[in-house]
């Protein structure tokens, strides 16, 4: 197989373990155009490497040539079809999760649709969202051009493919954010732009789920988006993770995002202002960068159902593909809010 490594977090389907509990996840790689795993522990049982994605990726070039000699032998015992797992995310407890806006004209557009929405209940919605804009309140921070901005986000609250994402307590506009993400594979600090690529792992889809209605509720606050982000699987990574050496350029990528099989959203990774690179470069100033640190790239331009005035409904289903990562989807839920009574 070369080069080329696909990899995944699993769980075997309708089987237990000696404890009568549900089999622990595995580590594999994709073979066979994705429709058949190998599980890398049955391979080689008892190989410290294997014995998470985590564990994987901090083995360094030594395991993914291990790996890599496993797949090529092929142990049959070891090959699983994929109808026989249930994928978990790839990578289902990051060392760390940060969000970072590389992408800058998405951020733009949100803006310009929060003027909107705020002057919607005008007399006259189009003068008063005219004022908005030439007020400058809407306008990006120009600091977002010149270094990568970023927040920190619940590595313990990341979710996996076809998990089902409910919306928080209170809240009943769910949104995706169509992003994909760079697992870092190196510790690092002081990062020299020209080695930066060197401590990249990998690369996987990532949906940033968000409460709009509460992040709209909140942010005035100024202490950032805090529930309207932060709930109960709403960092969705996967469905793999692809390794470097398998993307000759991440930054020429189509982004599609599918709400019930109709797309909703088309974009590009070339659309980036900040690279990954930057990034990694940026994170490892005074501090490390670690094995199994995530990085998000932020929003696609066009990449949300705010940024579209679209709203996600109870049961929807939504699919976000990154060429050459895979289609990450989830079904959504949005419990009814209880009555409040005349």
């Amino acid at each position: 197989m070369g080069d080329v490594m696909r990899l995944v977090t699993f769980v075997r389907k309708n089987q237990k373990d000696h404890k009568d509990q549900p089999n622990p996840e595995s580590v594999g790689v994709l073979l066979d155009g994705d429709t058949t795993v190998l599980d890398l522990a049955a391979a080689a049982p008892g190989e410290a490497a294997f014995g998470s994605m985590l564990a994987l990726i901090g083995s360094g070039h030594e395991g993914l040539r291990r790996a890599r000699e496993l797949c090529r032998l092929r142990h049959g015992p070891a090959l699983l079809a994929v109808e026989d797992i249930a994928l978990r995310a790839p990578l289902p407890r990051p060392a760390r999760l940060r969000d970072c806006g590389l992408f800058i004209a998405h951020l733009e557009s949100g803006l310009r649709e929060l003027a909107r929405r705020q002057s919607a209940r005008a007399e006259d919605p189009d003068a008063e969202f005219q004022r908005l804009m030439a007020s400058g309140r809407f306008d990006l921070n120009p600091l977002f051009r010149e270094r990568v901005m970023y927040y920190t986000a619940d590595h313990l609250s990341v979710s996996g493919p076809e998990d089902v994402i409910t919306a928080p307590a209170g809240a009943k506009e769910l949104d995706f954010e169509l992003e994909f993400a760079a697992v870092v594979g190196r510790t690092g600090r002081e990062v020299k732009p020209g080695a930066a690529h060197e401590h990249i792992f990998g690369y996987t889809v990532f949906n940033d789920w968000s409460a709009r209605d509460l992040q709209m509720l909140l942010m005035p606050a100024g202490v950032g988006p805090c529930e309207g982000k932060d709930f109960a699987g709403s960092n969705t990574l996967g469905p793999c993770i692809v390794t470097r050496d398998e993307l000759t350029d991440p930054y020429t990528l189509t982004m599609t995002a599918r709400v019930n099989g109709q797309e909703w959203s088309r974009g590009g990774t070339d659309g980036m202002h900040h690279s990954f690179e930057d990034a990694i470069v940026h994170l490892s100033r005074d501090r490390a960068v670690h094995p199994g640190d995530v990085i998000g790239s932020g929003t696609v331009p066009s990449g949300t159902g705010f940024d579209l005035a679209r709203s996600l409904q109870d049961g929807d289903v939504v699919e976000l593909d990154v060429e050459g990562i895979g289609v990450l989807r989830n079904t959504v839920r949005v419990p009814a809010l209880p009555s409040t009574g005349s």
